[in-house]
C-alpha cells in the first residue's frame, strides 16, 4: 500500500504553505481538502484527483483514503493552518491505524502565528507575558471544566481564541472574569487572505468591534497586555542580548 499525508496548508496565503507540504501536494495522486477553509489558490496547478471534504463524513473520507492507498496512490489530506490543534486529524488517524494505513503528519503555519506576524510583534513580552494560551469557547464540542474561558482568563496570560467570534457576547463575559475591561484585544478575520480584516480595541468594546466590522467567523481573538507591543514601546527587554548576559556563544 501507499501512504497518506496530513498536510497543514497554512493560514491562507499560498506562499505560506511549507516547502515540504508543497512538494507532497504537487506529487500526490489524490488530494482531499477542507473546502470551507483551505484557500483554493493552493490547489492551482496540481495534477491529482481532488475531493472537497466539506460535506463528507469521517467514514467517507477514510473510505477514499483506503481505496486510494490500496491502489498504490499517494494521498494528501490538506487541512487549514497547522495540524496540531483544531484540525480534527486525530479521529482520522485512529481510523487509519485501525486499517493499518501508513501516514505522516506535515506541520503548517498556524493562523495564530500568522496573526502575530500581521501585528508585527511577538506574543511573549518580558515582564508582561511569558505564556500564550490557545483555546476556544465551548460550542458543539465540549470543553473540560478546568479549561473554561472564565478560568483561563484568571491567568491574564496572552490568549488566542479560536472558533468563537460568533459567540462574542459570551466571550466577553467570560474574559471579564479575569481580564480588566481595558485589556487590549485584536480580532483578525481570514488572516493572510485577500479578504483579511484586522480590528483593534479594548475588551470592553469587543462586542461592538466585531459586530460593526461584520466579522462572523473564521476569526481569531487575541487578548492580553502583550498586544500593546504592536502599537507602542513597552521598554521591556529580554536578557538574551544584554551586554552582561553570558552564555555558551557569548562569553
Amino acid at each position: 500500500m501507499s501512504k497518506a499525508y496530513f498536510i497543514g496548508a497554512g493560514p491562507g496565503d499560498p506562499e505560506l504553505l511549507t516547502v515540504k507540504g508543497r512538494r507532497l501536494l504537487d506529487s500526490a495522486d489524490v488530494v482531499i481538502y477542507a473546502g470551507s477553509l483551505v484557500n483554493p489558490e493552493i490547489l492551482k496547478g496540481i495534477n491529482a484527483e481532488v475531493y472537497n471534504s466539506a460535506s463528507m463524513t469521517l467514514d467517507e473520507i477514510t473510505g477514499i483514503i483506503l481505496k486510494s492507498v490500496e491502489s498504490g496512490k499517494k494521498v494528501a489530506r490538506l487541512h487549514t493552518g497547522d495540524t496540531s490543534f483544531y484540525s480534527a486529524i486525530s479521529e482520522q488517524i485512529e481510523k487509519l491505524r485501525e486499517l493499518n494505513i501508513e501516514y505522516e503528519v506535515i506541520p503548517g503555519v498556524s493562523s495564530a502565528m500568522a496573526g502575530a506576524a500581521i501585528l508585527g510583534q511577538e506574543l511573549t513580552i518580558p515582564e508582561t507575558s511569558q505564556t500564550v494560551i490557545f483555546t476556544r469557547l465551548e460550542g458543539k464540542t465540549p470543553v473540560p471544566e478546568t479549561e473554561k474561558l472564565s478560568k483561563l482568563a484568571k491567568h491574564k496570560a496572552t490568549m488566542v481564541i479560536f472558533l468563537s467570534a460568533g459567540m462574542i457576547e459570551k466571550v466577553k463575559g467570560e474574559l471579564l472574569q479575569g481580564y480588566s475591561e481595558n485589556t487590549p484585544v485584536v480580532i483578525i478575520e481570514k488572516a493572510t487572505w485577500k479578504e483579511q480584516k484586522v480590528v483593534r480595541g479594548q475588551l470592553k468594546d469587543i462586542v461592538n468591534l466585531v459586530k460593526d466590522s461584520g466579522i462572523k467567523k473564521t476569526a481569531l481573538i487575541y487578548v492580553g497586555e502583550s498586544l500593546r507591543a504592536s502599537s507602542e514601546s513597552l521598554g521591556k527587554e529580554s536578557k538574551l542580548y544584554h551586554k552582561d548576559f553570558k552564555h555558551g556563544y557569548r562569553k
